[in-house]
């Protein structure tokens, strides 16, 4: 078939996007060799199933990178813990009862909708890829069995480009699938290429591009699958054979980058800045198994002549010598015993523990600590997560869970909202445990204000500058408190009136029965009292 005008278009584009990340590639294919084997294969052809640690001599920053990155999957999405709450932009909205059941219905909605599909896996991929590439990408879908299905795809077919905000917006993914694949998903467009190769091996791979970009003729007046604000179009790349044209109402992918420069689009990675620890340690590492090999099994000092039997080295192997000489066969001292090598390598495994973070992660040996100690390790470690986490929020969260609610509000999948909602803004609050230390000094400032107000409060009344209903709601928003065990304002000053009406009630039956009890201790005097008295106590008696 012959290239249309997009085709040959996307194809062109493609040919620049290539060159842009060629620099990258020899990079990522290195840094995987040593710290990620089983993705080694950006710049080589590896057999699905082969051995690619051949080059690994120490394992330990294989496990230091293991640890950060479920450090990250355990304090971003941990799925025993919420990470994300829905919250209205306007201010005032948080007080209104009804808001806040409908904004807990639908975050519930959107956890069951993450559980329930392949987010928590895929999601654990990113932060491996992210980590050691500095650039991840994760495809976010609907399914028609699943209703959302998350991929994160390998570095080594994603090309990007950025908009002028620095947010990447176009994503080309040159992949491989199978013939049979093909015809299932695209059907009658294919080419006769992919036909023939079906026919002959239904598993023989075709290679497919596919281009996700900002639509230049969008029209938002207009209603059609085609006419969105994200064109996708998926071509074969061998002939460009159009084999789909559709489009997505925001973009599919995330892409985020771990640290990026100004002038780069492609992010870096703490694998980078410990790749020349990690060459040096593994050379170390072999140099130093080589010593202890000739150290149990050295070399032997052989007599250059009058020795014609072959030398036995097997446990129990019998050499002979002649009596009375030194003809013997002895090991060779080469001086291997040298505890330097050692000692240098344990730095090199310090420095590559600081750049994963390993020290600051992982609880160290040594005394019991004690709870403020704990406290103040977690909030260290945060703070050195924390410029992480700011990136992380903008490039992973965020567009995350933007398209997610977007994809249910799109299937009914949400609960209705009230009338008085309409047109209301919604935005994202993460309540993850990293976002929870950084807001760790915020609680310890106010409990500290509350401390000193009240070393205060016997010599002035300084709680009255404080809406103590305010201070409760806000630090349940820092520490977390679920919504669903909080009362409402509305409740709260519901209950506080019925008090005072139960306590005004009380205070009145109180005084009816004070006066009750002295009009009887004033009757028996009355009795008593001549009848002059009595006409005074009661003039209207007359």
């Amino acid at each position: 078939m012959a290239k249309t005008d997009l085709s040959k278009s996307l194809l062109s584009r493609f040919d620049r996007l290539q060159g842009q990340r060629q620099n990258w590639e020899t990079h990522w294919q290195e840094v995987a060799d040593y710290m990620q084997p089983r993705k080694a294969d950006v710049t080589k052809t590896r057999a699905r199933g082969d051995k690619r640690n051949e080059l690994i001599f120490d394992s330990s920053p294989i496990q230091a990178l293991e640890l950060l990155a479920a450090s990250l999957h355990g304090m971003l999405t941990n799925p025993s813990t919420p990470w994300f709450a829905l919250r209205f932009k306007e201010d005032g909205m948080e007080n209104e009862d009804e808001a806040k059941i409908w904004l807990e219905s639908a975050t519930e909605v959107m956890y069951t909708a993450f559980n329930r599909s392949n987010f928590q896996q895929e999601i654990f991929e990113l932060y491996h890829d992210l980590i050691t590439f500095g650039t991840a990408a994760m495809f976010i879908e609907e399914d028609d069995e699943d209703l959302i299905k998350f991929s994160t795809r390998h570095i080594n077919e994603v090309f990007i480009a950025e908009n002028d905000k620095g947010r990447v917006d176009t994503i080309y993914r040159r992949f491989k699938i199978s013939a049979r694949a093909a015809i299932q998903k695209f059907g009658d467009n294919v080419s006769s290429d992919i036909q023939g190769i079906a026919k002959k091996d239904p598993y023989g791979e075709v290679e497919i591009l596919h281009a996700v970009y900002p639509r230049s003729d969008f029209n938002p007046k207009k209603k059609d699958k085609v006419n969105m604000p994200f064109e996708s179009v998926y071509v074969e790349f061998k002939n460009g054979n159009e084999l789909s044209v559709s489009g997505f109402k925001e973009f599919p992918f995330v892409v985020p980058r771990y640290l990026k420069s100004s002038n780069e689009i492609y992010g870096r990675s703490p694998a980078m800045n410990a790749l020349p620890d990690v060459k040096m340690l593994n050379e170390m590492s072999k140099t130093t198994i080589k010593a202890a090999q000739k150290q149990v099994d050295p070399p032997l000092l052989v007599p250059d002549d009058g020795f014609l039997l072959p030398v036995r080295t097997v446990p129990g192997g019998l050499n002979f010598y002649r009596s009375g000489t030194r003809d013997r066969i002895e090991p060779l001292n080469i001086g291997a015993n040298n505890p330097l090598g050692l000692n240098m390598e344990e730095q090199r495994r310090d420095a590559i523990r600081s750049v994963f973070y390993v020290n600051q992660l992982m609880m160290q040996n040594g005394p019991q600590m004690t709870a403020t100690e704990v406290i103040q390790r977690n909030e260290e470690k945060m703070r050195l997560l924390g410029p992480v986490l700011g990136r992380l929020q903008s490039e992973l969260l965020k567009p995350l869970i933007d398209r997610v609610f977007n994809i249910l509000l799109r299937n009914n999948m949400l609960p209705q909202a009230p009338e008085f909602l309409s047109g209301r803004d919604v935005e994202i609050e993460y309540v993850s445990p990293l976002a929870k230390a950084q807001k760790s000094s915020e609680l310890q400032s106010i409990m500290r204000a509350i401390e000193i107000l009240g070393s205060l409060a016997n010599v002035a009344p300084v709680f009255d500058y404080i809406n103590f209903d305010n201070l409760v709601e806000h630090l349940a928003g820092i520490v977390g408190v679920p919504q669903k065990i909080l009362k409402s304002r509305s409740q709260v000053n519901s209950e506080r009136q019925q008090a005072q009406q139960k306590q005004a009630e009380q205070q009145q039956m109180q005084q009816m029965q004070q006066l009750a009890q002295a009009g009887g201790d004033i009757a028996p005097l009355a009795k008593a009292l001549p009848e002059e008295a009595k006409a005074l106590v009661n003039p209207q008696s007359e």
